[in-house]
């Protein structure tokens, strides 16, 4: 059976690759857009109360296929998942982003001065289109449509960032727990692992279960070291080292370190003992 989060299909109305493959009623292209808010939920279905399956961050392409009473069923551009967002949350493509924010989180400026109150905070992984560049008391900012931003805190985004993702996690140490959060404002186990990779030019699937049978090669557990990945039922955790992981935890509700002997059997009791170990190539 088809994964709703992976494709885009309804009774009424289906994605035109998937004709033959599945029933509808009528089928469409989907034509491009981009993401116009700093972070915007993307939902099971068209209702602010159904739960945030992911987030979407600002420049990050979409194929919009239905739009209704202010809902859009779209698909990321970015790992492929299907739901719905807010409509006010879409922009026209314009420019295509030529940078991205590689710092946790920065502010979108009306101007290039920082005394000036922003418009809004971008997390890491925002798309921003540079127009130029400016200079105000010797700090360098880039001018991108709607405003300027730290030039310090954006890298070109056909590049990696780095190439240790254990080290972009590193950096959102402290960052709060939010189901569904992929953002330097709150981020769930398997969107920390996302976006920490991410950074380094690597594109994975979204939720945990995807990330557990499509990352890497399997390990035992005496083979794990930094970078190696650690999956329970639900849950995902990154090795720091070989004895110690990093991982969004439901349980200090933050982004925090914790011995992986003491993680196993702490969760053991509710959700059983790791289900597989796991090398990124």
């Amino acid at each position: 059976m088809m994964d709703r989060r992976l494709y885009a299909f309804r009774p009424d109305l289906a994605e035109a690759s998937l004709k033959g493959k599945v029933e509808a009623a009528r089928f469409v292209e989907g034509v491009p857009g981009r993401i116009g808010k700093a972070t915007t939920a993307m939902r099971p279905r068209p209702d602010c109360m159904s739960g945030i399956d992911t987030e979407l961050l600002l420049g990050e392409p979409v194929t919009e296929f239905d739009r209704r009473e202010g809902w859009a069923w779209v698909r990321s551009g970015i790992d492929g998942y299907v739901g719905y967002v807010e409509e006010a949350a879409l922009a026209l493509p314009r420019s295509a982003p030529s940078h991205w924010v590689t710092a946790p989180r920065t502010f979108l400026y009306p101007e290039p001065d920082m005394k000036v109150p922003a418009l809004a905070a971008l997390s890491m992984g925002s798309r921003l289109a540079v127009t130029g560049e400016a200079e105000t008391r010797g700090t360098p900012y880039l001018l991108v449509e709607g405003g300027a931003v730290i030039a310090r805190h954006v890298a070109p985004v056909d590049k990696p960032f780095t190439d240790d993702f254990v080290a972009v996690a590193t950096r959102f140490l402290g960052t709060p727990y939010l189901w569904g959060g992929r953002s330097g404002f709150g981020l769930d186990c398997s969107g920390l692992v996302q976006l920490s990779m991410m950074m380094t030019g690597r594109r994975v699937l979204r939720d945990t279960d995807m990330q557990r049978t499509s990352i890497g090669k399997e390990i035992m557990r005496e083979e794990l070291g930094r970078g190696d990945l650690v999956f329970w039922k639900g849950h995902v955790a990154i090795m720091a080292d070989g004895a110690t992981m990093i991982h969004a935890s439901g349980f200090t509700m933050d982004v925090s370190h914790e011995g992986v002997d003491a993680a196993i059997r702490r969760i053991e009791p509710m959700y059983g003992l790791p289900m597989i170990f796991r090398r990124p190539s």
